[in-house]
């Protein structure tokens, strides 16, 4: 099989990019929203409500694709920024690129497959912000993003389960303590 990755630098509508780190990939409204694979890096999609503050929806590391999905599929503009939290090599397509590329059955079906994984954690999460407590969403979190403990602020993980960067530090003790 082909890796996605050579899947996307294989179709013509792609294109490579570095970023920096605090580089804005997209900003909210912004017209025609790409579709962004992490080659190397780490990238965040967040909102900012009307108060000023900052909401994460996702990380993507290395392999993960992130975008603003409403605004691509049904070409509005978007809500979502993108923003660097590492220096990164990304690949920008649109999603139609993607059905337009010569593969495989087999391919496709790895590739749906993938994208069904990545929305069944997105629905777990939402469920679980609806009602789980936050214990849980941090135990979740550190199984979806295992690496990224180490590589963002507390702040930031604490922003993706909507909860406060002091309750998410007495979780950390007390899950260091066994509680």
């Amino acid at each position: 099989m082909k890796s996605l990755e050579y899947i996307l630098q294989s179709v013509g509508e792609t294109q490579l990019r570095t970023l920096k780190k605090g580089e804005v990939l997209q900003r909210a409204a912004a017209l025609k929203a790409p579709a962004v694979y992490v080659k190397k890096g780490l990238l965040r999609s967040y909102i900012v409500d009307t108060n000023g503050k900052e909401h994460i929806y996702m990380f993507a590391s290395e392999g993960w694709i992130i975008g603003d999905i409403e605004a691509m599929e049904y070409d509005q503009p978007a809500q979502l920024y993108i923003d660097c939290l590492e220096d990164s090599e990304v690949i920008l397509f649109n999603n139609k690129s993607l059905f337009s590329a010569d593969l495989p059955k087999e391919q496709l079906e790895e590739n749906v497959q993938l994208l069904t994984r990545r929305i069944g954690r997105l629905q777990r999460r939402v469920l679980m912000l609806m009602g789980t407590p936050a214990t849980s969403r941090y135990k979740y979190f550190l199984e979806i993003y295992p690496e990224l403990p180490n590589r963002i602020p507390q702040k930031m993980i604490a922003s993706y389960l909507g909860i406060m960067p002091q309750t998410l530090s007495t979780i950390r003790k007390n899950l260091a303590k066994g509680k």
